[in-house]
């Protein structure tokens, strides 16, 4: 089952300027640091012994500015974040999950700065709530040294045992999405997550009675619950 993903763009390590560009992400983060965190980490963690050891500072304080939304000037590790994805090489990572456990698979073939670089700007997609908590794993993961396994997962997460899908949000995102939308699980139809989404979204507002310190998570919940949904139809 696929738990979450990253979909990273670089420029050849000949070509004279040095790019990175993110595809598709899906980077779910609750509870903090979810799984996208997780992988957002383990890609960090298996890069960063190869990255120059001058650029590891720079790393850390980006993560810090993107943290508080600070406009970040380019380049950063000696590579542009741009948009454009042409002419770009493509390496993907992807975390997924068997039975209780979870399984990093990571393209380690691709260009170390880049990659790390990638997982942070990846993190600035992740909501406003659960940004902190995943660029925190980030940091912790810039510090790793040794297997990407369980007890990786036990330091990015800071549980006491091992770590299996329940602590970290669900055995399958789908089947917490539909929780989330108080849907039986089926075949997704995106009129209905669209309606149902509307509903559940004026419900939660502290206009209509939403409770106003528990309104900012439920509405992310429901952001993320409809991305999930609407992907798995595509």
């Amino acid at each position: 089952m696929l738990l979450a993903e990253l979909e990273v763009f670089h420029s050849r390590p000949i070509a004279p300027t040095r790019r990175v560009a993110l595809g598709a992400t899906i980077l779910p983060a609750a509870p903090s640091p979810g799984f996208g965190g997780l992988l957002l980490g383990g890609v960090v963690a298996a890069f960063i012994d190869r990255v120059d050891a001058d650029l590891v500072n720079d790393l850390v304080v980006l993560t810090r500015e993107i943290e508080v939304g600070r406009r970040i000037p380019q380049p950063r590790l000696r590579h542009r974040f741009q948009e454009d994805r042409v002419g770009l090489t493509a390496i993907r990572h992807r975390l997924t999950g068997d039975g209780e456990r979870v399984h990093f698979d990571l393209d380690l073939d691709g260009a170390p700065a880049p990659n790390v670089l990638a997982a942070v700007y990846a993190a600035a997609r992740v909501d406003t709530v659960h940004r902190p908590g995943v660029l925190r794993a980030v940091r912790r993961a810039v510090r790793w040294r040794g297997p990407i396994g369980a007890r990786f997962v036990n330091h990015l997460s800071d549980a006491r045992g091992i770590a299996d899908w329940a602590t970290l949000g669900g055995r399958d995102p789908l089947i917490w999405a539909f929780g989330v939308f108080r849907l039986d699980p089926g075949p997704v139809r995106s009129g209905l997550v669209q309606q149902r989404f509307r509903e559940l979204l004026r419900e939660a507002h502290p206009d209509h009675g939403g409770e106003p310190a528990d309104a900012a998570v439920r509405i992310t919940e429901l952001s993320e619950a409809r991305r999930i949904l609407l992907g798995a139809q595509s």
